[in-house]
C-alpha cells in the first residue's frame, strides 16, 4: 500500500497539535510492512518535520514562515503536490487539513481527519467561520472515510453536516509529553494551579480568572500559572488587574517540554476550564506526570478524562471556584484523582492511534 499525506497543515505553522498528530501517525504508520509513506510537504514551516525520524518521507524543502506569502505558499504547495502525485501513485491519500480542492484525482481513495466543530458549534466566539466551514464540508463531502478525534465530534459532524455515521470512525488521539530533564526541582516554589495553552475565547480563560479571584483561601495560598507561547496583552493585563490581581499572583511563562514537564510534575493542580474541545490532550499530559486534573463537563472532555477528573461547568465560574476548592484542600480527593489518572492513561496512545487508523486504510 503506498500512503500520502497532504501539505496542509506542514505550510502552517512551527508546531501545532494537528501536525504533532500526523508526525506521530506516519512516522507509527511508516514502521508496518508492507505501506509506503511519503508526506507530500512542499514548502514547510513545520519544525516536527525536520526531525531525523520523519525526514525520509518528506517531499519538499523548509521554508520559514514568512508574514503575507500564505496564499502564494498556498498555490504553491498545490501545484508540486500535483506534480508529484503523477509520479508516486498513491492508493490513499490523507488530508491532513480542510480545503476547497481536491488534491488527489478521484481515483485515488482520500480521508479526512475531523479535529473538532468549534467553529459552527461556537460560530458567536470565533472569526471567519464561513471559510473554514465550505473547506470542512467540501473535505468531509469528498471523503471516501472520514476519522474522528473523539465519539463527540463523530456526534456534532452528524448533527451539522448531516453526514452518515457509519461513514466516520472514531480513533482516540495519544500524548507523547516526556521530561528530558534530570532534575525534579520545581521551577517555582510556592505551589501552584496550571493552566496550559491559547486563553482566547472558547478556552474560557476569563471565567478562571474570575474564579481564582473570588476565592480568597486559594489566592493566598496558589498561584495561577499560565503555560503558553503569548504573554500576557495589554487587555489581559488591565482585565486581570480589575479583578485585582496581578502578575506575581497569575504568572505567564513559556518554554520547551521540559519546562512544560516540570510544571505539570509541581502544579497542585491542572485545570481545563474550555468551553468545547475536539479530543484535549493536555489532560492526558497532566495525568500522565501524576497532576490531579480539574475540568469542563462539556463536549469530548468527559469523553477523554473518564472519572480521572473534578468536573465543573465552565459557563459558570462559582463552579469553576468549588471545584478549585475542593481539589486543592484535600489530599484524599487529590491521590485519587491521580490514582485514577494513572490508570485512564492506559487507554490512549499514539501506537493504538496509529494501528486503528492503518485498519482505515485497509479497508479502503
Amino acid at each position: 500500500m503506498k500512503l500520502s499525506y497532504s501539505y496542509h497543515v506542514f505550510q502552517r505553522g512551527s508546531y501545532g497539535g494537528i501536525s504533532r498528530y500526523f508526525y506521530e501517525l506516519a512516522t507509527r504508520i511508516s514502521l508496518f510492512d508492507n505501506i509506503d509513506v511519503e508526506i507530500l510537504a512542499g514548502s514547510y514551516s513545520n519544525k516536527y518535520l525536520n526531525n531525523n525520524i520523519a525526514y525520509p518521507f518528506v517531499k519538499g524543502f523548509y521554508l520559514p514562515h514568512i508574514p503575507k506569502t500564505s496564499l502564494f505558499v498556498d498555490y504553491f504547495n498545490y501545484f508540486y503536490s500535483k506534480s508529484l502525485l503523477i509520479f508516486s501513485k498513491p492508493d490513499i491519500i490523507h488530508e491532513t487539513y480542510y480545503s476547497h480542492k481536491r488534491l488527489a484525482p478521484s481515483k485515488y481513495k482520500t480521508v479526512v481527519t475531523i479535529y473538532d466543530m468549534i467553529h459552527e458549534k461556537l460560530s458567536d466566539l470565533l472569526t471567519d467561520n464561513y471559510r473554514l466551514t465550505a473547506a470542512k464540508k467540501a473535505s468531509v463531502d469528498r471523503a471516501d472515510c472520514i476519522i474522528s478525534i473523539s465519539q463527540s465530534t463523530k456526534n456534532d459532524l452528524v448533527e451539522l453536516f448531516n453526514v452518515d455515521p457509519n461513514k466516520i470512525s472514531v480513533i482516540h488521539l495519544g500524548y507523547s509529553l516526556q521530561s528530558k530533564s534530570s532534575s525534579d526541582l520545581p521551577i517555582l516554589k510556592s505551589p501552584y494551579i496550571l493552566y496550559v495553552g491559547s486563553r482566547n475565547s472558547y478556552k474560557n480563560f476569563n471565567r478562571l480568572a474570575i474564579a481564582y479571584a473570588s476565592k480568597k483561601e486559594i489566592r493566598s495560598n496558589f498561584k495561577l500559572v499560565c503555560f503558553g507561547q503569548q504573554p500576557f496583552s495589554d487587555a489581559e493585563k488591565s482585565a486581570l488587574t480589575r479583578l485585582g490581581l496581578d502578575e506575581s499572583s497569575v504568572i505567564s511563562m513559556s518554554g520547551d517540554d521540559n519546562v512544560l514537564a516540570n510544571l505539570y510534575q509541581n502544579a497542585s493542580a491542572f485545570v481545563y476550564p474550555s468551553l468545547y474541545e475536539g479530543f484535549g490532550i493536555p489532560p492526558l499530559e497532566a495525568m500522565s506526570f501524576s497532576c490531579p486534573v480539574i475540568c469542563s463537563n462539556t463536549s469530548s472532555i468527559p469523553e477523554v478524562v473518564g472519572d480521572a477528573g473534578l468536573f465543573f461547568d465552565p459557563y459558570d465560574s462559582d463552579s469553576i471556584a468549588e471545584s478549585l476548592q475542593k481539589l486543592l484542600f484535600s489530599s484524599e480527593i487529590s491521590e485519587a484523582l491521580i490514582a485514577r489518572g494513572k490508570e485512564r492513561i492506559k487507554s490512549f496512545s499514539w501506537d493504538k492511534c496509529a494501528m486503528e487508523t492503518k485498519a482505515i486504510y485497509e479497508s479502503l
